[in-house]
């Protein structure tokens, strides 16, 4: 037999493991080896062998001989336990590293304070002419800081900063009401959706038109929403478009899926997700990257759960996959999706119509906004849909919501034909300055070449 074989034997016949037998972790330590001149052998042989005989004989034993014992281990110092010793002990810890541990950790600790929710509307403008009507989108508030509104034929924008109130257009009886209204990403530029099935595109710094999108729709464009150039409409043919704005021939695509109106348009952060919702009922989610110019393009998911219209959508800020949908009267409830599998991860009823939903950028909340019986704004935790709080105010259901680019301020228009400013969504925390690094040494002094 070779010394391989002969190790191979060895090993199998010395490590060899029961089944179900638990890993012992002193398995695989190394092993203590004491100092020996620490320690006192006679003292611990006798130790060992006197319990020995007390554990085997313990006959032997009486109060005589056990008093003699403990007096003659006095006399000569055998109260000792330790028979193994380590050479050093071990350094006792530092108070003040104690001291600042026990300080971090209850600083840590300290509990977060819970911030103050208003519960009324901290600023209140009228709507005159407001429509009244669930499928369309009239209220958007841009990134440069501005809100638009439109009011029957007008469109009316409202600058955050300072107050000031200005008009953009006014429509003929022909060609109007406004139907919806979007503010592209840069802020400056805004999307106006006609009754007429056409679409206006206006520079409101100029205060001038810049174009007109024609041959998208056969009535009245109700949804829209930006995807960096690309503006997508939503119409009551049941069309969905997409328009490349930079080109002359401005249609690129066509979302085909729903029966009747399209009432809700929202692309994902991403820009690579877009959900629809319709008075069919139905909320679809379309993949851009199978988006085709030549045909019409297939859904990624069709979802039938809601029993009415869908038109309040909201993409998660801080989980790309995840959307937030509510249904009409009929319904009446919250739901949430995996857009990725399609599946429906909760569903909450929330016993009234849901006109609109809007997502906390810096909590994991949700506000939604609501009709008869209520007309409230109801703000959710996130995800056990606790409600933490109930704005009342508006006196007809709260058609439109939208937030303001620092995502403090909630904007909401109702029937009631006013406008009202929320603070439901608090300051977010600013950020520390980083600390600066520390000055090189003789930084002060020129340097020598």
């Amino acid at each position: 037999m070779d010394a391989g074989a002969a190790n191979s034997s060895y090993n199998k016949a010395t490590h060899y493991r029961s089944p179900l037998r638990s890993k012992n972790s002193r398995d695989d330590l190394d092993r203590f080896i004491p100092n020996r001149s620490a320690m006192d052998f006679d003292y611990a042989q006798y130790m060992l062998m006197e319990a020995r005989k007390g554990k085997e004989n313990p006959a032997v034993y009486s109060p005589s001989r056990e008093a003699y014992r403990k007096q003659l281990a006095e006399t000569f110092n055998m109260n000792r336990t330790r028979i193994l010793a380590f050479k050093n002990k071990p350094p006792t810890p530092s108070e003040a590293v104690q001291i600042d541990c026990l300080s971090a950790a209850v600083h840590q600790a300290k509990p977060r304070t819970r911030r103050h929710i208003p519960q009324t509307s901290e600023r209140t403008l009228d709507a005159p002419d407001l429509l009244d009507d669930y499928y369309l989108n009239l209220l958007d508030w841009g990134s440069g800081n501005v809100l638009a509104i439109a009011l029957g034929n007008t469109v009316y924008m409202w600058d955050a900063s300072n107050g000031a109130t200005s008009e953009l257009v006014t429509l003929d009886e022909e060609n109007g009401p406004v139907t919806s209204v979007k503010w592209a990403p840069d802020g400056r530029h805004i999307a106006v959706g006609l009754n007429n099935s056409e679409v206006q595109l206006w520079d409101s710094t100029a205060n001038k038109q810049l174009r007109t999108l024609r041959g998208c729709h056969s009535s009245r464009v109700g949804a829209l929403d930006w995807n960096n150039q690309i503006l997508t409409t939503g119409g009551m043919d049941g069309q969905i478009v997409n328009n490349d704005v930079r080109i002359r021939d401005h249609i690129v695509e066509t979302y085909r899926g729903h029966h009747q109106e399209v009432c809700g348009l929202r692309w994902s952060a991403s820009g690579q997700q877009l959900a629809s919702g319709g008075n069919d009922n139905l909320l679809h989610i379309w993949d851009r990257s199978t988006a085709s110019s030549s045909s019409p393009t297939q859904w990624l998911h069709r979802l039938e759960d809601h029993t009415a219209a869908v038109k309040a959508l909201a993409w998660c800020p801080f989980q790309a996959n995840l959307l937030a949908s509510g249904g009409g009267g009929g319904d009446r409830c919250i739901k949430f999706w995996n857009t990725h599998t399609g599946a429906c991860l909760n569903s909450v009823d929330t016993g009234s119509q849901v006109c609109s939903l809007l997502w906390n950028k810096n909590e994991r909340e949700l506000l939604s906004s609501h009709g008869f019986t209520q007309n409230q704004l109801t703000l959710w935790k996130y995800p056990s849909m606790v409600k933490i709080a109930e704005l009342t105010g508006h006196t007809s259901r709260v058609l439109f919501m939208s937030q303001s680019p620092d995502g403090c301020t909630v904007a909401s228009a109702a029937a009631d034909e006013t406008l009202r400013l929320w603070n439901v969504f608090g300051t977010p925390e600013v950020a520390k300055p980083a600390p600066k690094a520390a000055q090189e040494p003789f930084a002060h002094l020129n340097r020598i070449r």
